[in-house]
Parts: structure tokens; C-alpha cells; sequence
């Protein structure tokens, strides 16, 4: 494999090793606060020890950033892999300096996220970072599978960091909200980001399965060019390929 195929494994690499076990360490951990504090309301004795609350308070605030963090990674690739191949910035340097732009404007509204204590400032910062995700995946080097937006995978990533965004920046309103409203919030919507994640492992599988490697893209070009899904035909490697030297 090429530098270029090493690097498209990087970001379904970090999910699979990464993102995807601690996804199922917080939903655990939720499972167990939530018997523990029923328990408690009801009066009983649980034999869940406090610790699993701030355990998944923790847990979940790295998964929040994880998956963020992940979604900047898997828009990078695209992005920038085509804007050198195409060397975009002759053509569009205003755009190529506003994109770099706000990619670096989007990881540091994220951090300073973590750090923001007043409501207001949560809010800034979780819409910045929430804008930039969807600034960088509006650009024409990303494909969104628009024909498809119901079984995307950069749609249901995109809606699984908005998610993300938003629980990380309700986690002190859910402390403090007596009435219980921000925490039922939080756990409908986290259980809708759960059936984000196991979409997005569905469709990023079929995804890998559809992305050829380099040296197999004039090959699958050709397919294409030739419309061999209606018909026989024979592709060949062209002459610009055979004349590069190999490895």
C-alpha cells in the first residue's frame, strides 16, 4: 500500500481501535448510574458502587472529544488529499485559506469548550465548533452521498459529533437542573446517538469495501467510463500507468 492508502486507514483505524470500545464503556457505565440512582430513589441498598457516575462523566467527556476529533480526521483526508491532487490553491486561494482556517478555528473551539464554565460561553463555543464541522463538510471534496443522505455515512457522523457537541456542553445544566429535564434530554438523544454509531459502522464498512486502493483506480475509472456494469468489457492499465515505475 501507498502513503496515501496508509493514511485513508486512519481514521476507520482510530475508530475501530479507539472510539468504538469506549462507546461501549460509556453506555455501560450509563446503564449502571441509572439502576444505581433509581435504586436510591426507591430507597433500596445497590450493591453498584458510587464511583460509576463520575466514571462515566469522565468517560463520556472523552468520547465526546474522541468522536469530534475523529470527524476532523475523516474530513482532513478528503480534503486535503484533493486540494493537493488538484493543487486547488492556484485556482481557489481564498477558499483553501478559509478552509485551513476554519479547521484550525473548529479544534480550538472544542478545547475551549472543555475549558468554558458560563453557560453563555458553552454555547458560543459548542455553535463554533458544531459550524466549523459543517463548513468543512460543505466543501466539494467531501462526498456527503447525497443520493443516498438516509444511508450516509458522513451524514450520520456529522449528526453523531453534533450530538457529541451538545452533550458536552449540557453536562453542568445536568447537574444542576433538580427537575430532571437536561438529563432526560441527554439520554434521549444519546440513545439516538447510539443508533448513529452502529449506523456509522455499517455504512463506513460498505464504504471501505466501495474506496479502491490507488493502484486500482485507473482500473476502476475505466469501469466506470466504459459503463461495464450494462456490459462486457476489458479494462487495461493506460499507458501513463504502465510508464511509472512501480513501488
Amino acid at each position: 500500500m501507498s502513503a496515501k492508502d496508509i493514511a485513508a486507514l486512519i481514521h476507520p483505524a482510530i475508530a475501530i481501535a479507539f472510539v468504538f470500545p469506549l462507546i461501549g464503556m460509556v453506555v455501560y457505565f450509563s446503564l449502571q448510574t441509572r439502576q444505581r440512582r433509581l435504586a436510591v430513589v426507591a430507597g433500596d441498598k445497590s450493591k453498584i458502587p458510587p464511583t460509576v457516575g463520575p466514571e462515566h462523566l469522565k468517560l463520556g467527556r472523552v468520547l465526546s472529544g474522541a468522536v469530534v476529533g475523529l470527524t476532523l480526521i475523516g474530513l482532513a483526508y478528503p480534503l486535503f488529499t484533493k486540494i493537493s491532487a488538484n493543487q486547488t490553491w492556484n485556482d481557489e486561494p481564498l477558499r483553501i485559506g478559509f478552509v485551513s482556517l476554519i479547521y484550525l478555528a473548529t479544534i480550538a473551539s472544542l478545547l475551549l469548550l472543555y475549558r468554558a464554565k458560563p453557560k453563555l460561553w458553552r454555547g458560543v463555543f459548542a455553535s463554533l465548533t458544531g459550524m466549523g464541522l459543517i463548513l468543512l463538510g460543505s466543501q466539494p471534496e467531501i462526498y456527503r452521498r447525497g443520493f443516498e443522505w438516509y444511508i450516509s455515512h458522513y451524514y450520520y457522523g456529522i449528526a453523531a459529533a453534533l450530538l457529541m457537541i451538545f452533550s458536552l456542553a449540557i453536562v453542568q445544566d445536568i447537574y444542576q437542573d433538580r427537575q430532571n429535564r437536561w438529563r432526560t434530554v441527554h439520554v434521549v438523544l444519546n440513545i439516538f446517538a447510539v443508533l448513529l454509531f452502529i449506523g456509522q459502522g455499517f455504512t463506513g464498512t460498505r464504504d471501505l469495501l466501495e474506496i479502491p486502493l490507488s493502484w486500482q483506480e485507473p482500473y476502476i475509472q475505466q469501469l466506470y467510463e466504459q459503463q461495464c456494469q450494462t456490459r462486457s468489457c476489458t479494462v487495461q492499465p493506460d499507458e501513463a500507468s504502465e510508464s511509472q515505475p512501480s513501488g
